[in-house]
């Protein structure tokens, strides 16, 4: 700790981030000796946390993620798109395809940021909102390929016609972002992607990725 920053803060940040690690939730004794302080204090941290429904605590007295923190958690999605469009805006232009910043809302890819070429004379209509089954396109593919592969590089995914017909699709992970899981991607209208468009969605992905740390 610096003379700059709030111990108390500091404290209630990382209960809130051992109960997010965490399904079953914790008691006031795990929390105590896993902050290395008394239960007196994580009382009075809990109590605070509760006051504004970041924490809630069950019948046994375990302690859990609170329904606050999806409030807090809306305001994520403006925050990841607004810093992913200039990337997206590149890509987009440069291939002549429409790109997309994708990320994982439960069990299912969410479009949270489109961006359309300028210069085509047509191209893949795509919508950010539009939810796909994560083992279905490029975008979810991509995001599982990076679960099976969570050290290392996991590259770019390739898919054709398993979202729309006659469309192709390629996107690579986002990697080394804390907190948030998703991919970047093209979609086009071709039978097939052409082969500088793979290693390009890569280089977008880690632009997008550079950008959110």
């Amino acid at each position: 700790m610096t003379a700059e920053t709030s111990q108390t803060l500091d404290r209630g940040l990382r209960v809130l981030k051992l109960l997010a690690d965490t399904d079953h939730g914790l008691t006031v004794t795990e929390l105590s000796n896993k902050l290395g302080v008394n239960r007196t204090v994580v009382y009075r941290l809990l109590a605070t946390l509760e006051q504004h429904a970041l924490v809630r605590r069950d019948l046994g007295g375990r302690a859990r993620v609170g329904l606050g923190v999806l409030r807090l958690g809306r305001q994520v999605h403006p925050l990841v798109r607004e810093a992913a469009l200039p990337a997206l805006r590149s890509l987009a232009e440069d291939i002549g395809a429409t790109a997309h910043l994708t990320l994982v809302d439960g069990t299912e890819a969410l479009a949270v940021a489109v961006v359309e070429p300028t210069w085509t004379d047509y191209h893949v209509a795509y919508r950010a909102g539009f939810r796909h089954p994560l083992d279905r396109g490029a975008a979810g593919r991509a995001i599982l390929s990076a679960r099976q592969q969570p050290t290392g590089e996991p590259g770019y995914t390739l898919t054709h016609g398993e979202l729309e017909a006659g469309a192709s699709g390629a996107a690579a992970p986002l990697l080394g972002v804390t907190g948030v899981e998703g991919s970047v991607g093209v979609v086009m209208l071709a039978d097939s992607v052409p082969e500088r468009v793979g290693p390009r969605v890569v280089d977008a992905a880690k632009e997008v990725a550079e950008a959110l740390r």
